[in-house]
């Protein structure tokens, strides 16, 4: 089984962003900080997300657990609906990866025990301002 942790951060609505995945199991280890267009912070932890899962198909088609300290992406993964619009091509395209997968699974978890992904996403924002100067 796959462990994927993502985490999406923005300085900003919308302001630099950044995204961060940790990926282990299955003798993987993978850390992934990337930055990203400047958005707000739900818009960067589904694009995490995406992210996560494109990694993800590359290591397994078996069982992929997600952890994620947004309710808002946990429960619209869960729920297979979004109440903003501006969120739903990022589920569909969410839907769509999961179907690589044997099984599935996305939990909520509190930012205490999200800290690498975290890390991560905020270390991709401060490379883009340490690039600005």
């Amino acid at each position: 089984m796959l462990e994927v942790y993502i985490d999406g951060a923005s300085a900003g609505n919308p302001g630099l962003s950044g995204i961060g995945i940790y990926i282990k199991g299955e003798g993987h280890d993978v850390k992934i900080s990337e930055p990203i267009k400047p958005t707000n912070n739900h818009s960067a932890e589904f694009q995490a997300l995406i992210r996560g899962l494109e990694e993800a198909v590359k290591l397994t088609t078996g069982m992929v657990s997600v952890r994620s300290d947004s309710k808002i992406v946990v429960q619209s993964v869960d729920k297979q609906f979004v109440k903003s619009e501006q969120y739903a091509p990022y589920l569909l395209q969410i839907l769509q990866l999961i179907e690589h997968f044997e099984f599935f699974f996305i939990k909520w978890i509190p930012d205490s025990n999200n800290r690498t992904a975290d890390s991560l996403a905020r270390n991709a924002i401060l490379q883009q301002k340490k690039a600005k100067g």
